[in-house]
């Protein structure tokens, strides 16, 4: 039957008792597939970690726009690494920095963020990452 209408047989359920097998044209059915495949995949959202750098030292302007910064990267269901830079001897002063992060982390409404990384310090850097709840 199906090269009498110049098409193919396709087992489309070879497990089944008896096998179950279309008649139709392959490289459509290929064809079509693959292009909902690809609309899938482009519907889909990946999560990035954006990252928002900042030293302890930081000016007030400066602070909120990097505060404005991760709410936006947030509200876009990305992650934010949020980081405090130290250098030389601000080594001494890590505590001033996760002061920093803590107070940055409290800018947040409740229940709008996620802490998946509490405040560490890690080499020279203290980092923390927050990530948007599912609510």
């Amino acid at each position: 039957m199906a090269k009498e209408r110049d098409l193919d047989l396709v087992v489309v359920s070879a497990n089944q008792a008896p096998p179950v097998a279309k008649i139709l044209d392959w490289g459509k059915y290929k064809y079509e597939t693959e292009k909902r495949a690809k609309e899938a995949k482009k519907k889909q959202h990946t999560v990035d970690v954006k990252e928002v750098k900042m030293r302890y030292k930081i000016d007030v302007h400066d602070y909120e726009v990097r505060l404005k910064a991760a709410k936006k990267f947030l509200a876009s269901g990305n992650k934010v690494k949020v980081v405090v830079m130290l250098r030389g001897r601000e080594m001494q002063h890590s505590h001033l920095a996760i002061d920093l992060i803590n107070k940055f982390q409290g800018e947040f409404e409740e229940n709008t963020v996620v802490i998946e990384k509490k405040p560490m310090i890690e080499g020279r850097n203290v980092v923390m990452i927050l990530a948007p709840s599912g609510k």
